[in-house]
């Protein structure tokens, strides 16, 4: 798959993190989303899906923190920035705002990139599948796991590091 992601050259900028501005928030999280750039795509690949996930949340949340995911994405080597509030090209997934154990819910951010707050490393991994999951907005990451699994002709992970 993708022998090289880059959302950036290691970090992503603050516009995408804790640090965005307040044009770029809801509740406080950043809803930009970073472009992806994608090298050494499989022949054969008809649609990309994502995540983004924080597994070092598990000691503050009690669970790894979805940020992002989202299928169906026509096969190419640029995900543009913002595709996520722009929802063109994309059906994303609800992010773990959804859990009942964050004391918000809304409706609005609960399917779209919810950037990182806390310094801590990110997953997001990358699948090349030979065809559409056909997925609805709202799909939860193990319907996408379980759509993927036949799919999937190769993936990438690229883990984000941390900066405080």
């Amino acid at each position: 798959m993708p022998k090289k992601m880059t959302p950036f050259f290691g970090y992503l900028p603050d516009q995408f993190v804790k640090h965005a501005p307040k044009a770029y928030t809801s509740h406080d999280f950043p809803t930009r989303s970073f472009p992806i750039n994608i090298s050494d795509i499989p022949i054969g690949t008809k649609a990309l899906a994502l995540t983004l996930i924080d597994y070092d949340a598990v000691p503050v949340a009690g669970f790894p923190w979805i940020h992002w995911i989202a299928t169906d994405i026509d096969a190419t080597n640029y995900i543009p920035e913002n595709i996520s509030i722009l929802n063109t090209g994309i059906v994303q997934g609800k992010n773990s705002s959804v859990s009942k154990y964050i004391d918000f819910h809304d409706p609005a951010i609960e399917a779209c990139y919810l950037g990182p707050k806390p310094p801590a490393d990110h997953d997001l991994t990358v699948y090349a599948l030979k065809e559409k999951t056909g997925l609805k907005p709202g799909f939860y990451l193990n319907d996408l796991m379980c759509q993927i699994k036949e799919r999937t002709i190769e993936k990438a992970t690229l883990e984000i590091p941390s900066r405080g």
